[in-house]
């Protein structure tokens, strides 16, 4: 029997979820990207050469393996241009295996302008947005006014839209932000550029899907981001502006929902956010330091530092139960090592009461105490185990831990950046 994956992430994004998809696409025929921007990085290491990608699936390292864009990300093409042109230098074909729906909405200029506008107006209130025009273009997306990525195909008749979009952003650009305009003709240039460039990559992801689908194939859903950066069910306004929960599978690749056979949950060993928004687990401390450390924690997109903390199991429950996770990943078990204690946050304290369950609003998931359990760690060095056998009994007693706390099975764990060093506890396809 065919599977139909969807991998996400179940914290604030920056799991490692390149790597599992890229490792899980050895056995797939298709890989879906379903939500999200170029705001998102994915970054996989094969034989120590490491490949960043931000639009293009992951799977696109695999010579075999069809890739997609849904028509629920949002699409720069420049960015697109600049990927492709990199994949092409280091010897990869993507334009040959890479189609794009032509529902997926097109990232302009002036949503740049706009995204770092509003994040300048904000101040000290800023969401800490990438600045690259996501959430702009998922706003004209919602009002119907957005150009999308099929209108490439006719760039006389798509710069006649552009051009009327601009009027607007350019009223905000300079009435409301008070900066420079987006000159027109430079855009409608640019337009008949990516035409050009891109145009040939237009294509059905539906059907195409289906087809591979009806012919037994495997598919696997890579989402970005992670649950809690969900635009519904994350810590709102900190968060991005997409669903980026299993239920986005469906609407951003136009398939059934009841196509997908199983949901692999995305964990680090930890917990990490970029940007602002509530973080009770946070460290300021020399755990803090060694985490941020040894996991490298810089933004593959922006290079900005990560905050870390320990592993929040009060939201990873919630993201679990949210996405019918039926299949855990744990990633950089690795970073764990040589710290003489490991803390699990199993519930809160708020306002002097204990809490199970996360509260629905930020403010007051701010004001969360994390109540911690304390198992003790191990002095050996986990990188590149590939066997439970060769872990030490610490590092197996705390995962079994969470197991039991997320009531999902650990079927993957990563120990360590590169493809190889990974143990497949259970093969999903």
């Amino acid at each position: 029997m065919s599977k139909k994956l969807v991998v996400l992430g179940i914290q604030w994004g920056d799991e490692g979820k390149g790597k599992i998809v890229d490792l899980l696409t050895e056995r797939c025929d298709a890989v879906v990207r379903f939500q999200g921007g170029h705001n998102a990085g994915h970054t996989l290491v094969i034989e120590g050469q490491k490949t960043v990608l931000h639009l293009v699936p992951s799977g696109i390292l695999r010579k075999n393996v069809q890739c997609m864009i849904g028509n629920g990300v949002v699409v720069a093409p420049d960015a697109l241009i600049e990927e492709l042109n990199a994949l092409e230098s280091a010897g990869c074909e993507p334009r040959q295996r890479l189609l794009i729906s032509p529902g997926s909405p097109i990232i302009l200029p002036s949503h740049v302008a706009l995204d770092q506008a509003r994040e300048r107006a904000r101040g000290k209130n800023a969401i800490g947005t990438t600045g690259r025009g996501i959430g702009p273009a998922y706003e004209d997306k919602a009002a119907r006014r957005g150009i999308r990525f099929g209108e490439l195909s006719d760039p006389d008749s798509c710069c006649e839209r552009v051009g009327e979009l601009l009027e607007y952003h350019n009223f905000l650009l300079t009435s409301r932000f008070g900066v420079d305009a987006i000159a027109p003709d430079d855009v409608f240039s640019e337009v008949h550029r990516w035409s050009q460039e891109l145009a040939g990559l237009i294509g059905d992801v539906s059907n195409r899907v289906y087809e591979i689908h009806q012919d037994n194939g495997n598919v696997l859903f890579e989402g970005a981001q992670g649950t809690l950066l969900d635009i519904d069910q994350g810590t709102y306004p900190f968060v991005t502006s997409s669903n980026t929960t299993a239920g986005a599978a469906a609407c951003g690749s136009g398939v059934g929902p009841l196509m997908m056979t199983t949901v692999m949950g995305i964990v680090k060993a930890y917990t990490t956010r970029v940007g602002a928004g509530p973080f009770p687990t946070e460290l300021f401390d020399s755990d803090g330091d060694h985490l941020a450390k040894n996991g490298h924690e810089f933004g593959a997109t922006t290079g900005r530092p990560r905050r870390c903390g320990w592993f929040d199991a009060v939201l990873a429950r919630r993201a679990c139960w949210i996405n019918s996770v039926d299949s855990l990943c744990v990633t950089k078990l690795d970073v764990l090592d040589s710290l003489s204690d490991i803390k699990i946050c199993t519930s809160y304290k708020l306002d002097g009461e204990t809490i199970k369950q996360p509260p629905w609003d930020s403010r007051s998931l701010d004001r969360c105490v994390p109540n911690y359990e304390s198992l003790p760690g191990w002095s050996e060095s986990t990188v590149g185990a590939r066997s439970l056998s060769e872990l030490p009994r610490e590092a197996k007693n705390f995962l079994s831990r969470l197991e039991e706390l997320l009531d999902v099975p650990i079927d993957i764990v990563s120990t360590g950046p590169d493809r190889e060093e990974t143990m497949v506890l259970k093969n999903l396809f």
